[in-house]
């Protein structure tokens, strides 16, 4: 999927005029090579822009005020070539309502032993230049990212791109629309929660329509244009009758076709980028939304079973956050569905009934047609395929009642042992980390849900820095954790949390209510 918007990061240098002229000058022309240096390495998915050197209250102010207007700004990178007053930056760090990285570098790589003299040294001093600054961003309480190192090295370079994608999720956010098509399933827990306080916290619009007013849409659709995706089916997949009648097999394909283009003209007239559905409530349509489903998520459509609109968002979120990448090994919803216990072949199987997106798929795609006990309608045509292997991180966002919570695991995929012949969904099968027992207990103690957004392309990190963002509690399940520490995470994250909800909302991100949806 591409972006509506072509992203720009801009890079701040901070300064002051205290060194005349020529240090300025230098410290200008240093800044313009390190940004050139940062375009031309390869590793930077978006495209950083040079700003002129921040010396004063005014031009700081005037600079992220034009960033917050600027919508194709997506985040601001800052650098204390020199030495900066911290106190210039108070009122435009206040203002600022895009992403923040704190670049901890400086131009020269060595110090020069045999030349130093005192011009250099208050030419280069990133060294508390940086801490003058760090200081005054800490005390006012502002997420940022820091990255320290030589911006010329590509491991620095690959922490930025990491953070370009992060602020793109964090841009974005409050741009995600998700349709209900009717509501939760009935009695379930973990997919409910408070739609006012996501679209505060978020920017999440969530609303509810008729499943017949998008079955009206679905009816609409021509049978020509029913037939011509049939046939992209049928030239783009394999085809498993398993002993049906041909002839009714293309029926149920068709069904499914007809519902994924009424569902997208639906989504693209009304606006919304994520949608749930619920086997419990499907109206006039034929067949639960399956195949039609995988192949609006691989679009980039987010998706939430059983009316999971948090997970909806979630992955509509990291499908943007991975917009453009090269080589994406791809994002789905998932769900637990059952353990192999077996010593030494541990794993969960992930999947569901029909809805897994097929940018995870390692292989051929095929399509089936098979009865589906929930929902009293014709059997689903659905894509059947195994996921690759490899990392991943599975995502749980969960409303704790006073504040939501978002559950990062670290995950290893892998190939089941054996085939599954007459299991007639897409599968991934992975070992949490740091292995089952911990992984799953540590993820029942967090209160994760059987839900998950899933990607193999972004990292832990990444997402613990958009639920920093966010303001929103972050808790991370990886090869380093023990059960004690994490019970003691937990307890520390209900009293910073709790006080922090109550105390104080995250101002930098206000804006996620005032800002205008460019769309």
């Amino acid at each position: 999927m591409k972006l509506q918007k072509n992203y720009k990061f801009w890079f701040c240098t901070g300064s002051q005029d205290l060194y005349g002229d020529e240090c300025l000058a230098h410290v200008a022309a240093h800044s313009k090579e390190i940004v050139a240096a940062l375009n031309a390495s390869g590793v930077l998915p978006y495209e950083v822009v040079w700003k002129p050197t921040l010396i004063t209250n005014e031009l700081i102010r005037k600079t992220f005020n034009e960033a917050n207007i600027d919508e194709e700004c997506a985040g601001v990178i800052t650098w204390m070539h020199t030495f900066s007053p911290a106190k210039s930056w108070i009122l435009g760090l206040q203002e600022l309502r895009k992403p923040l990285l704190h670049l901890h570098t400086q131009y020269n790589v060595e110090i020069p032993y045999d030349t130093i003299d005192m011009d250099f040294m208050n030419e280069n001093q990133a060294a508390h230049g940086d801490r003058e600054y760090g200081h005054i961003v800490t005390r006012m309480r502002i997420p940022r990212k820091v990255v320290v190192g030589h911006w010329s090295e590509k491991d620095v370079q690959e922490k930025i791109a990491a953070w370009q994608r992060t602020a793109i999720g964090i841009i974005e956010s409050s741009h995600i629309r998700v349709m209900r098509v009717a509501d939760n399933m009935r009695n379930v827990a973990v997919t409910e929660g408070d739609k006012v306080e996501a679209q505060l916290k978020f920017g999440w619009e969530v609303d509810a329509y008729p499943v017949n007013e998008i079955a009206e849409s679905v009816a609409a659709v021509s049978e020509s244009d029913t037939n011509e995706l049939v046939d992209e089916y049928y030239d783009k997949y394999e085809i498993l009758l398993e002993g049906r009648d041909p002839a009714e097999f293309k029926r149920h394909m068709a069904v499914q076709a007809q519902i994924e283009l009424g569902f997208e003209r639906f989504l693209e007239e009304k606006n919304y980028q994520a949608i749930v559905t619920h086997f419990g409530d499907l109206g006039a349509l034929k067949q639960l939304p399956g195949l039609a489903i995988q192949r609006l998520m691989e679009k980039g459509y987010g998706f939430g079973a059983e009316g999971d609109w948090k997970v909806a968002a979630m992955v509509r979120l990291m499908k943007l956050m991975t917009a453009g990448m090269k080589d994406a090994k791809g994002t789905s919803m998932l769900e637990d569905y059952t353990y192999n216990l077996v010593p030494g072949k541990e794993g969960i199987l992930e999947a569901h009934m029909l809805e897994i997106c097929p940018s995870i798929a390692d292989g051929p795609i095929s399509i089936k047609c098979q009865p589906l006990s929930m929902g009293d309608r014709e059997d689903p045509a659905r894509l059947v395929f195994t996921s690759k292997e490899g990392h991943g991180i599975a995502t749980s966002l969960i409303d704790l009642g006073n504040r939501f919570r978002l559950i990062i695991n670290d995950v290893d995929c892998k190939k089941t042992e054996k085939p599954m012949p007459k299991l007639p969904t897409a599968t991934n099968f992975w070992l949490p980390q740091p292995d089952l027992r911990t992984g799953a207990e540590a993820w029942i103690l967090a209160g994760g849900a059987h839900h998950t957004a899933f990607t193999y392309d972004l990292t832990a990190e990444q997402m613990g820095d958009w639920a920093e963002a966010m303001g929103i509690e972050a808790v991370y399940i990886d090869k380093d954790t023990k059960i004690r520490d994490f019970k003691r995470d937990l307890a520390l994250g209900e009293i910073v949390y709790r006080r922090t909800n109550t105390s104080q909302k995250n101002h930098r991100f206000s804006w996620l209510m005032l800002q205008i949806k460019f769309t």
